[in-house]
């Protein structure tokens, strides 16, 4: 028994050891490779409206995109946009192809496993869409309903019951109605497409970000049901290791904090200033 024990110890240090040397490696390596390249390679979604898009030029847009810019501009260097799902972002095995991501990630305990959180820049508030000519009248009236979600995020685990608010300011949340069935969707404008066939066809709702609603509100037959679910403090997101990188990013991110700049391109694109918490 002694014996075994002394084993899985061993096993176990070696482990902790492993990633401990795999984060010290990858040390400076990021910013290394990005001011060698004089390139910033951020990921970013084509069809997150207002927070990256595909313009009438078919160029990226939006909110994350300027910041993202911004970051570059701070560092010296080029930007490219690459458009991985957002499944494939959210799952941490980058191997170099990205340095960094947008999408206004959540910044929680169990993503901080795999990632990195720079530099919280978006205050989320997430709530329940339904099509416009829907009678529901309140959050509770979507108990036992059909609803969608995007893979991996805080709204896919609010309606499955399982969230449990971890990221920084996090307050508690409470369920205002258990769906039926769940829908898990790679993309929002997928579900909205389910959800714009009408009440009870394929969806009854679809839960996403508030400010993501006035942008999807021009193209698809929705509204917001009830009042807001819960607020999430959302963060740029990169891998674990360069904590140079990550103060190179947290330092562009305090100056346009600072002068005014993230203010200013939220007024922008949604009118109001989500990058302050309420």
């Amino acid at each position: 028994m002694k014996t075994l024990m002394k084993m899985v110890i061993a096993a176990t240090s070696l482990a902790v050891a492993t990633v401990a040397i795999s984060r010290q490696a990858n040390a400076g390596a990021v910013l290394d490779r990005v001011l060698s390249n004089k390139k910033l390679v951020v990921a970013a979604g084509t069809d997150w409206p207002p927070l990256s898009f595909l313009n009438a030029k078919h160029e990226l847009d939006g909110f994350d995109i300027e910041i993202a810019k911004g970051i570059a501009t701070y560092l010296g260097v080029q930007i490219e946009f690459v458009t991985p799902g957002w499944d494939v972002i959210s799952a941490g095995k980058w191997t170099g192809r990205w340095d960094m991501a947008m999408g206004q990630m959540a910044a929680t305990k169990a993503r901080a496993e795999k990632f990195s959180f720079p530099a919280v820049y978006f205050y989320a508030r997430k709530i329940a869409a339904v099509h416009r000519d829907s009678k529901m009248t309140k959050l509770s009236d979507l108990g036992g309903k059909v609803v969608g979600v995007l893979a991996g995020t805080p709204e896919s685990l609010y309606a499955k019951h399982e969230l449990t608010p971890d990221w920084l300011g996090a307050q508690p949340v409470s369920f205002e109605f258990k769906p039926g069935e769940v829908k898990t969707y790679d993309s929002n404008l997928v579900a909205l497409d389910d959800l714009r066939l009408g009440e009870g066809v394929r969806l009854d709702a679809v839960l996403i970000s508030q400010t993501q609603l006035s942008s999807f509100q021009k193209k698809y037959p929705i509204k917001q049901l009830g009042d807001p679910l819960f607020s999430v403090a959302d963060s740029i997101a990169t891998m674990h290791g360069d904590t140079e990188f990550d103060e190179k990013i947290a330092a562009a991110m305090k100056i346009m904090r600072d002068d005014g700049t993230l203010s200013r391109l939220s007024l922008k694109w949604y009118g109001i200033d989500y990058t302050v918490e309420e």
